[in-house]
């Protein structure tokens, strides 16, 4: 199929639609590997982040596999996925009645360290922002946000001072995914932890590290650390 033109471009739910009738009805049968999500992208007439948003949504339904380096496949049997739903610290924090505040403490542009390149597979001379942020329920410190941000995948972050809002919420509408790995753990509280959430040093502190990419390339890698007595909560 040649690519559609301007004045034919699909919108979101049509390239949803025509991916699920393509495996329904074929030609994407079980097993399929399918286009990259650049050439698909092309082939559809729509934006890289609508592409990558139908196939997330058809893949959350069970029909696509994705793997990171690995491509997309048509699963050999329809998948009832149970997810977890990572939501917005704000609406976290509002849906339990209390009043969010956020607050930023660190904003740089930094070379990724040694340990961040091994982590995101990153080059020798990759930059990063580096942010470093608190957020307050009724007036207490909630949760301590960490984050790093490949600065090559979304060069538009430099322009960002999260003075105001967070990394979180402009990541969540501007950020383009593939794949998120997320990794619980009880860590022991260090310096950061120690000033802003109260925590005494070396204490076991209950943190989140969330790591995304698009296809091959990552894009942001956060530490959540949180205050005392926090419970996470999940329904599948």
């Amino acid at each position: 199929m040649g690519q559609i033109s301007s004045s034919e471009r699909m919108t979101f739910r049509d390239v949803k639609q025509d991916i699920i009738q393509r495996i329904t009805n074929g030609p994407w049968g079980p097993g399929t590997l399918l286009p990259s999500e650049i050439d698909l992208a092309f082939e559809f007439g729509c934006s890289r982040t609508t592409m990558n948003r139908a196939l997330r949504e058809v893949s959350e339904q069970g029909l696509l596999e994705r793997k990171r380096k690995a491509g997309t496949r048509v699963r050999e049997f329809p998948l009832r996925q149970a997810r977890f739903a990572m939501p917005l610290i704000r609406t976290e924090i509002e849906q339990t009645g209390a009043t969010y505040r956020y607050s930023l403490l660190q904003r740089e542009i930094v070379a990724a360290p040694s340990w961040l390149r091994a982590r995101m597979n990153l080059s020798a001379e990759a930059l990063v922002l580096h942010v470093v942020s608190l957020h307050f329920a009724n007036g207490e410190a909630f949760q301590l946000e960490n984050r790093w941000i490949n600065i090559a995948e979304l060069p538009e972050v430099e322009h960002q001072d999260f003075s105001k809002t967070g990394p979180n919420e402009w990541l969540v509408s501007a950020m383009p995914y593939s794949e998120v790995e997320v990794s619980f753990s009880a860590e022991p509280a260090d310096a950061l932890a120690n000033t802003y959430l109260g925590h005494k040093t070396r204490t076991p502190v209950f943190c989140i590290e969330r790591a995304a990419w698009c296809q091959d390339t990552a894009i942001t890698l956060v530490r959540l650390s949180h205050r005392r007595g926090y419970r996470l909560t999940t329904r599948c």
